[in-house]
């Protein structure tokens, strides 16, 4: 063999070995742009070059453009705005039921790989016998003809929902498709497009569905490529704290954490708030350590690799980077969470309500700086003194019991 060709890898540990063993035996390499992105990197490298700052909104409108999707003659954004995020804040009403996601049949395949996994794995989180993914590209397309069908319409209004009841509520569950490349994001865009010509989609629908695929996707894939290693490596707070068995078990008493922790150990899926605003969030009040939180989400999610994970714990969860894409760090206490939601107020609101402005508190000089959460410190100075001692005291309980 003489030449060696093969598609971009997002993993860096491959692209090493690749490259050596091009130069252990003398091959010429040539590398094709990966069709698990529909954004080349030298696309990516160009707007990066052209912005002071790495913004996912500055990049979508880019895309939105450069792909002539949901943008009018003028290239200005069809519906007059680039964003309908505003509109996807529902709480899902209590009558409203969510389709289930269908099964698809097991292959030979699988049935082996689940002897496989119980045979060698058994000790892990989970259970095989759960398997409930797509593994062929025909099951593939069938699971996003389903989102199309059964889930897009409502899939704006709820995207920010929680639930208790309905894990995956409207969200598309297509990203561990994607990412294994059953499903790349040319076909996925082609194939929604072409039915909302056809069917009538809310827009915000639509263009949530949009901002996800084309947006946030190819945007944490480029800033994974344009930051050095070195930057996931900061630890912004100084956080140390460890986890412990709860966080894998889903007994730390918390509700919506809990829920969310068995539904990844069980499906090894949860949609981007139990993510971001439950798991990612509470993880951050406790001042868990990068990356001891990182290693969580790495083994706990089917979708898991290196390039998405990365930027989206230590940046979009953790702000343990400093901020080189984002502005502030998400956190909420319990207000968002039941806001979203339909768990119950109890014990665990003065739990999580402690985490919050107690994590405030000790980073005052932070939320002084930034406009946006200010505020927050005028409000924690006008809580009354009983209250702050309960729920200060509620948090320090509980990070003793479900840290180290």
């Amino acid at each position: 063999y003489q030449e060696l060709v093969h598609f971009e890898t997002e993993s860096r540990g491959m692209a090493a070995r690749l490259e050596a063993l091009c130069s252990e035996h003398g091959l010429v390499r040539e590398t094709l742009q990966s069709p698990m992105f529909v954004t080349a990197r030298e696309e990516f490298e160009a707007y990066r070059d052209s912005h002071k700052r790495l913004f996912m909104a500055d990049f979508y409108r880019r895309q939105r453009k450069r792909m002539d999707i949901l943008v009018d003659a003028n290239g200005d954004p069809t519906g007059g705005q680039w964003s309908f995020d505003a509109e996807n804040r529902k709480k899902l009403p209590k009558k409203l039921v969510p389709p289930a996601l269908s099964r698809p049949s097991w292959t030979a395949h699988t049935k082996d790989i689940v002897s496989l996994v119980n045979a060698r794995f058994g000790e892990h989180p989970g259970d095989a016998a759960d398997f409930w993914l797509p593994t062929t590209e025909a099951q593939a397309g069938k699971a996003l003809d389903s989102f199309l069908k059964e889930r897009l319409s409502l899939f704006g209004d709820y995207e920010d929902a929680l639930s208790s009841v309905h894990p995956t509520v409207f969200h598309s569950v297509l990203s561990p498709l994607m990412n294994i490349g059953l499903l790349t994001p040319g076909a996925v865009m082609d194939r929604t497009l072409r039915y909302a010509k056809k069917h009538e989609t809310p827009l915000n629908s639509l263009e949530g569905f949009v901002r996800q695929v084309i947006g946030w996707r190819e945007f944490i894939r480029g800033v994974w490529n344009t930051l050095p290693p070195a930057h996931w490596e900061q630890n912004f707070w100084g956080h140390e704290r460890q986890l412990c068995d709860h966080w894998y078990d889903g007994t730390t008493g918390i509700p919506p954490l809990d829920d969310a922790i068995d539904r990844a150990r069980t499906t090894g899926y949860n949609h981007h708030i139990e993510r971001l605003m439950v798991v990612g969030n509470l993880m951050l009040l406790c001042r868990v350590e990068p990356t001891a939180a990182y290693r969580w989400f790495m083994e706990m999610f089917v979708d898991s690799a290196d390039w998405v994970m990365a930027p989206n714990v230590y940046g979009m969860a953790l702000h343990s980077e400093g901020g080189a894409f984002t502005t502030k760090p998400y956190i909420c206490g319990s207000n968002y969470l039941r806001k979203m939601s339909d768990y119950p107020k109890g014990p665990w609101c003065e739990v999580v309500d402690g985490l919050y402005w107690s994590f405030v508190r000790d980073h005052r000089d932070f939320f002084e700086k930034n406009p946006r959460s200010k505020m927050m410190l005028g409000t924690l100075t006008r809580m009354d003194a009983s209250r702050r001692d309960a729920i200060f005291g509620a948090a320090d309980e509980f990070v003793a019991r479900v840290t180290r």
